[in-house]
């Protein structure tokens, strides 16, 4: 019993050994668990034909003293044979590997556990090292202003590239905002290509987007989604060129609007459907602007101004701009023309690109006629002035073929007004 209490003894220190070996990460900085010695080694590193003893050895542990792992004095005067001579291959492998160990004790593991430890903050530099320390500049926190965020942004970098405005941009409501959280390659390149396939010059995209900046939010297949519409509606691609690039919020409103503004002029103008087309084609804007200013204009010109429906018809046509033209402007235009200068409803209908004249020009050169007696605008009367020669014609030309008189007369008369 006592030959093989001192036997496991020895074996429990040799199995500590090549448990060092084969994980010295857990070993180091600490000492061994206090029972490494005091137990068994697992079964698979016992000689099978120890195994059927097993309870025998824990038996005999029990009268092992304290749990010295060095083997008794007995052992080492040679009176028992060699223990190595006992174990197990394995076991002999593991020895051979922990006599090339060194001392777990050692210095040496401690020594390339951590790499150089990095500088701190607080250490202190050269001047020269300090000198070539670049900063970068620091992001703003809030701003009133792009510009702020330029350096910081390919995104703004390149868009400010393209030609747009940003000093514009961010006067529209949160267009800086949506700037700043759209990146240039996802989000941007493909609206870019969408509207150069459409037929947006490439010198006119930075003016569209400083105009409309919201586009770049819109989704792709939305935008072509409503392109299509309009090429359903016989709209060519060099009309839906001009189109969107006279109205860059066209394409912001989606198909079912697009539809119901067609409907509204056609219907409330009773237009056939190709002039309704020519209409938005010379006017865009029209579908993208307030409809409530347009119906105060043709309640105006039909009420207060007293034109029929089909004279209304024949002066929107014509001049589509008179539709969002300034009520007040559009009431003391007419009244100077009909009134004043006696100029008949008929007159008016087959001449309205009058009511696009400043008025102060139509007074001015209707009242230098006037002083020369050639203000005559009857077709049917000699020396027969038309409304669109009156306001039409530079000055040096309507002196010298309409009021036969030279420019420094003109100017003469105008400074005794």
């Amino acid at each position: 019993m006592a030959l093989w209490a001192r036997q496991v003894s020895r074996w429990c220190c040799l199995l500590k050994t090549a448990r060092a070996a084969e994980f010295p990460g857990r070993l180091r900085g600490r000492s061994a668990p206090p029972g490494l010695c005091r137990g068994f080694a697992p079964l698979a590193l016992l000689p099978s034909r120890d195994l059927d003893v097993l309870p025998w050895r824990l038996q005999a542990r029990r009268h092992v003293s304290g749990g010295s792992c060095s083997p008794p004095d007995s052992a080492k005067d040679g009176s028992f044979s060699s223990p190595e001579s006992n174990l197990p291959s394995p076991v002999k492998q593991e020895q051979a590997k922990a006599e090339t160990l060194p001392d777990l004790n050692a210095k040496i593991l401690y020594e390339d556990w951590d790499d150089v430890p990095p500088s701190s903050a607080l250490e202190e530099i050269s001047e020269e090292e300090a000198m070539q320390i670049i900063a970068e500049p620091l992001l703003p926190l809030q701003s009133s202003t792009l510009r702020d965020y330029v350096d910081h942004s390919e995104t703004l970098a390149k868009l400010v590239h393209l030609g747009v405005d940003l000093s514009q941009v961010e006067k529209r409501q949160k267009a800086g905002q949506l700037l700043l959280t759209l990146d240039f390659e996802k989000d941007i390149r493909k609206i870019l290509l969408f509207l150069k396939d459409v037929g947006v010059e490439d010198n006119q995209l930075g003016l569209f987007l400083t105009k409309n900046p919201y586009i770049l939010a819109e989704d792709l297949e939305a935008l072509e989604t409503r392109v299509a519409y309009l090429k359903s509606k016989k709209f060519g691609k060099a009309e839906i060129a001009q189109m969107v690039s006279r109205a860059p919020y066209l394409l912001l409103f989606s198909v079912e609007r697009l539809d119901n503004r067609l409907g509204f002029f056609k219907n409330e103008l009773g237009l056939s459907v190709k002039k309704t087309k020519d209409l938005v084609i010379r006017l865009p804007r029209l579908l993208t602007g307030k409809l409530e200013p347009v119906k105060e204009n043709l309640q105006v010109c039909q009420v207060e101004l007293g034109f029929q429906r089909n004279e209304i018809q024949q002066i929107v046509f014509k001049t589509p701009k008179i539709l969002t033209a300034s009520k007040k402007r559009l009431k003391q235009t007419f009244d100077y023309l009909h009134n004043i200068m006696g100029i008949p409803h008929h007159m008016l209908t087959r001449f309205p690109q009058v009511f696009n004249s400043k008025l102060l020009r139509i007074k001015e050169r209707h009242m230098f006629l006037t002083f020369l007696g050639r203000a005559q605008y009857d077709p049917a009367q000699p020396s027969y002035i038309s409304l669109d020669q009156l306001v039409s014609l530079p000055d040096e030309v309507f002196c010298t073929e309409i009021a036969k008189a030279s420019t420094q007369d003109f100017e003469k008369f105008l400074k005794t007004l």
